[in-house]
């Protein structure tokens, strides 16, 4: 009897109850192949960690964090872009569903894990954005790499793009700080906040360029230096 019970929208579509439990079910098997792609990257770091500390005695990561983005989250996207309200095209139009940031010591740390995590087999990079060495003009600087890595389900792998982000502890402290700004004003930041931002963002610069080369002095040019970039950053 509740199959048969209606729900209208826009007076113009109806869908019965069990039509819209198998929309809930369809959409929490669509975001769980994200949670699983999400836990294959997590898992690369954590061995990459976990090796670092071990074999060598550094750890030049400082944390990581992850999300899958919120069905909210995502419905508000799809409207933003544009996007076909259908799961194929949400896959191909939104490539930060699942998302890693990857907190490291020192702006040659944070490409060294880029080098290390993309250059294994089963990673297949499919996008790379260098907001270290070109920041945005708000002065926002990240490493960003959008990968895809296979997810072995009972029907089969699946490819499941995952963007993970690099920063150093100076870059993290100010993108949450202009993230809040622009929360508080809702996107409508005073000109001279935003002037003073950007000279925060310089000034966080000049902070990574003096601890690496502190650190340098300290421990010298050893194998945490890459000795050149293995993956085209485009």
């Amino acid at each position: 009897m509740a199959d048969a019970r209606t729900l209208s929208v826009d007076d113009s579509v109806s869908y019965s109850a069990g039509e819209l439990r198998a929309m809930r079910d369809e959409f929490q098997r669509f975001l769980l192949e994200y949670q699983f792609g999400l836990r294959e990257v997590e898992t690369k770091i954590a061995i990459l960690q976990d090796e670092f500390q071990l074999m060598h005695d550094y750890n030049p990561i400082e944390h990581v964090t992850s999300r899958v983005k919120s069905p909210d989250s995502i419905v508000d996207k799809v409207g933003r872009k544009g996007i076909e309200a259908d799961f194929e095209s949400i896959r191909a139009g939104i490539t930060d569903i699942a998302g890693v940031r990857v907190t490291c010591s020192f702006v040659r740390d944070a490409y060294r894990l880029f080098d290390l995590l993309t250059q294994q087999d089963d990673i297949r990079v499919l996008a790379v954005k260098d907001y270290i060495a070109e920041p945005k003009a708000n002065g926002y600087k990240s490493l960003h790499a959008i990968v895809e890595v296979p997810v072995f389900l009972s029907t089969g792998r699946v490819e499941v793009p995952v963007e993970v982000q690099f920063r150093t502890i100076a870059m993290d402290f100010w993108a949450s700080l202009e993230h809040k700004i622009y929360y508080k004003y809702d996107s409508q930041v005073p000109g001279e906040l935003l002037a003073e931002l950007t000279a925060a963002a310089e000034t966080a610069a000049e902070l990574d360029v003096k601890m690496e080369r502190l650190h340098r002095e300290l421990h010298g040019d050893d194998w945490r230096t890459p000795r050149g970039r293995t993956a085209s950053l485009t």
